[in-house]
């Protein structure tokens, strides 16, 4: 085997080689493959390993589908090359773009052999209908049982909506009842998606809303999903009226977190009157949460973008993993 078999092979590998010829490559303890797996990212464990592990021997094989290695697809890395359209679905993805995604798709989900729980989208790669269901769907096995590609996914990142329809994501939510965990970008017309996952997932707990929470979004939360316990809607517009149905309405919600957003006066006017501060009546409603998490501070870096943004935030123009932060640890990338 050649030293640079996948590119770059770990230090400690080309000493083995060098340092005793006579022991087999295959022989390396699984242990040890699978840490060094754990090295590559997904460009290198799809492109490399991937593709080369059934050439080499059923040791290395049954190492790249360790569960270890397969519990995160991190998939934020990709992003579309895309340009904008006036037509529905309002992008273009180039051929080049849509068959990277799927090469890494289909290599990524047989490797895991079912083990993925966390499944995260980088928020401006515009995944097709198709290459989202393949991910939920299922596919026989052995002739006759039917395997869930990622049966037991409990967090999930979402992409842009452009080229998702209904139909699509609802085939996916139905697919994934173990899902927890869910950071979307905003939605036009959130009752469909809300009620699949009320319907779907007995376990979902947490929300995070990467775009405007108006007084629909926040009604249809409320009625969908009343046992919602973390929800974050930080840097973005949220209107007042719709904060009260939160806090209101979500009985057992314990964490909420509108760091950094424009919050407006309700009802609407024209133009829009924008807000320095809580309320006391916020605030007194907002004691029963076990964590009340804001931030409206003149001097804050993050509210200043937002407030250049008018509360729609243009996450392309700033660091690379900025729309990663969150200040809700579980939420955070």
């Amino acid at each position: 085997m050649s030293s640079n078999f996948f590119g770059v092979i770990p230090q400690a590998m080309e000493k083995e080689d060098i340092g005793s010829h006579s022991r087999k490559w295959e022989e390396m303890d699984h242990d040890v493959l699978v840490k060094i797996f754990q090295c590559f990212d997904i460009f290198g464990l799809t492109s490399g390993i991937g593709q080369v592990c059934s050439k080499v021997c059923s040791t290395w094989r049954l190492a790249a589908c360790d569960p270890l290695i397969w519990k995160t697809l991190d998939l934020s890395m990709l992003k579309s090359n895309f340009i904008k359209t006036p037509s529905e679905p309002y992008v273009y993805v180039d051929g080049p773009s849509d068959k990277t995604l799927t090469r890494v798709l289909k290599i990524s989900l047989s490797l895991s052999h079912g083990n993925i729980t966390t499944l995260i989208f980088h928020y401006n790669l515009f995944v097709s209908d198709d290459q989202l269901t393949y991910t939920a769907e299922s596919w026989m096995m052995m002739s006759t049982y039917l395997y869930c590609r990622c049966p037991r996914l409990k967090r999930l990142v979402m992409p842009a909506w452009n080229r998702i329809k209904k139909t699509g994501i609802c085939k996916a939510i139905c697919a994934w009842k173990d899902l927890e965990s869910l950071t979307m970008p905003s939605i036009s017309n959130p009752p469909y998606l809300i009620e699949e996952i009320g319907k779907n997932c007995k376990n979902f707990a947490e929300l995070k809303i990467m775009g405007p929470c108006h007084i629909f979004f926040a009604s249809t939360l409320a009625a969908f999903l009343p046992n919602l316990k973390v929800l974050s809607i930080r840097c973005s517009i949220i209107f007042k009226d719709a904060l009260n149905i939160i806090l209101d309405d979500l009985k057992k919600l314990e964490v909420l977190n509108i760091s950094h957003c424009v919050l407006i006066d309700s009802p609407p006017t024209l133009p829009r009157r924008v807000l320095g501060e809580l309320d006391e009546s916020i605030l007194k409603k907002a004691k029963r949460l076990r964590k009340f998490i804001t931030c409206m501070n003149d001097s804050c870096i993050t509210c200043k973008r937002t407030r250049q943004d008018e509360g729609l935030m243009r996450w392309y123009k700033y660091e690379a993993d900025f729309w990663k932060v969150d200040e809700v640890k579980s939420l955070a990338i």
